[in-house]
């Protein structure tokens, strides 16, 4: 495969932006949806990954660019595995994740209301994909296993960050040093599967 040098990330969220350019190659020279002022597809797919393509098919298509998606989103085990795919719907219309996390406790209240005593366990999951308009689809899946914080903390990172601690480790990943989340994140996990083909 010819090397990639010029690539669109599929993506109008700035925070999962630079972290994607923050992973990629140097020598790559990156755009966002925003420079081409497009609009997200509707994401009707079942899954992560069934998204991430109907994303990087959508946006390659309009840009006539390879272009690389993502979609990403926390899974909470004791709310069925919520919200899931729909984790920045959560936030509203204007995917306002301060929102989301308010709902995150209030439904974890309702189902036990000692949650907060309790390690309630849940995942990161990222689905990464690439299309080419040779009609390839390379498509890959990181995922990293964690808890629910019993309040945010931290204001680094986006989305979720500030109320999900890793496994084995004490601080959320809205405190973590940007640098030190980008090395073990399930973005960093799916990217180093995606990596070679690029």
């Amino acid at each position: 495969m010819k090397k990639i040098l010029e690539l669109l990330i599929g993506t109008n969220n700035k925070g999962k932006y630079r972290e994607i350019r923050a992973l990629l190659p140097k020598y790559i020279k990156t755009y966002s949806t925003s420079d081409f002022k497009l609009k997200s597809p509707k994401e009707d797919g079942f899954t992560f990954e069934e998204n991430s393509i109907i994303k990087s098919k959508y946006f390659s298509k309009k840009t006539k660019l390879i272009c690389l998606a993502d979609d990403s989103g926390l899974e909470i085990d004791i709310l069925n595995k919520n919200p899931g795919i729909y984790s920045a719907r959560w936030g509203g219309k204007n995917g306002d994740f301060n929102k989301a996390i308010k709902r995150v406790y209030r439904e974890l209240s309702k189902k036990d209301k000692n949650w907060k005593q309790k390690k309630i366990k849940a995942r990161f999951v990222c689905a990464l994909s690439i299309y080419n308009f040779d009609k390839k689809i390379v498509s890959v899946v990181g995922k990293i296993e964690g808890y629910i914080s019993s309040e945010p903390k931290g204001k680094n990172g986006f989305g979720y960050d500030p109320i999900f601690i890793r496994k084995n480790k004490r601080k959320t990943f809205g405190e973590m040093k940007s640098s030190e989340k980008y090395r073990i994140d399930h973005r960093s996990i799916a990217f180093r599967k995606i990596k070679k083909f690029l």
